[in-house]
């Protein structure tokens, strides 16, 4: 089967509210608190009606976090990217969403089990964050997946600030280090520090608020979820 061709809707979006292009993000607080998965179903039942076959994707969700909460980091790291990668298909925004581009939240994906791009990399990264992975190991990354000639986003891990990070990909299940993706070509990432360009370790801009971002975070809370803001 062909892998998903990655979207570009929300680096359009970035392009109009940005004129430079570049990605400034608001970020989450050093530790996120602990989530209460029996509130969280309660919100999402109240919104979704019966969850069917999403409930038993939260309720895994929600199991793989109490199981990896001890493990060593490579193995976080491979734990959520395959929970993800199996739990969600891919497809695009105007499919699932009826709109060209929108971010959603881990609950959001589960309960549709579809994700888009952005989404992928969205659960993966806050998923990682509950599990005390700090942020500045942890950048969600724009490049450009040259075999469909398209705008794709991931998450990279970077064990070191000088590391070769390790990228958590939608399109292919093994994590590999980016020196290993010859098909992806980094253009930018951001975390709750700020904005780092391609190959560079140092920070090229300070967070700042992101509205698309600001917007993921406020449906996070409505759902149960203890986020700050960083």
């Amino acid at each position: 089967m062909q892998p998903p061709q990655p979207t570009h809707g929300w680096l359009k979006h970035l392009n109009r509210t940005l004129p430079v292009g570049l990605v400034l993000l608001i970020g989450l607080t050093s530790a996120l608190a602990n989530w209460d998965f029996g509130l969280i179903l309660q919100n999402a039942e109240r919104r979704y009606g019966s969850l069917g076959a999403a409930k038993q994707r939260i309720q895994a969700w929600d199991a793989l976090i109490e199981a990896s909460a001890t493990s060593a980091e490579p193995d976080k790291l491979r734990e959520v990217n395959r929970f993800f990668n199996r739990q969600l298909r891919f497809s695009d925004d105007i499919r699932i969403w009826r709109q060209n581009d929108y971010w959603a939240t881990p609950i959001e994906a589960l309960v549709k089990g579809s994700a888009d791009c952005e989404d992928y990399a969205i659960a993966k990264y806050f998923t990682l964050r509950r599990l005390g992975i700090p942020s500045d190991k942890l950048r969600i990354t724009y490049v450009k997946a040259l075999n469909y000639n398209q705008a794709h986003m991931v998450l990279t891990y970077y064990a070191s600030p000088s590391a070769i990070p390790l990228v958590l990909d939608n399109l292919i299940n093994e994590i590999k280090p980016a020196s290993q993706r010859r098909d992806l070509l980094p253009v930018y990432a951001f975390n709750a520090e700020g904005l780092y360009l391609a190959g560079s370790s140092s920070k090229k801009g300070d967070s700042k608020k992101l509205s698309r971002w600001q917007d993921l975070l406020k449906k996070m809370r409505a759902e149960g979820f203890a986020i700050g803001e960083g």
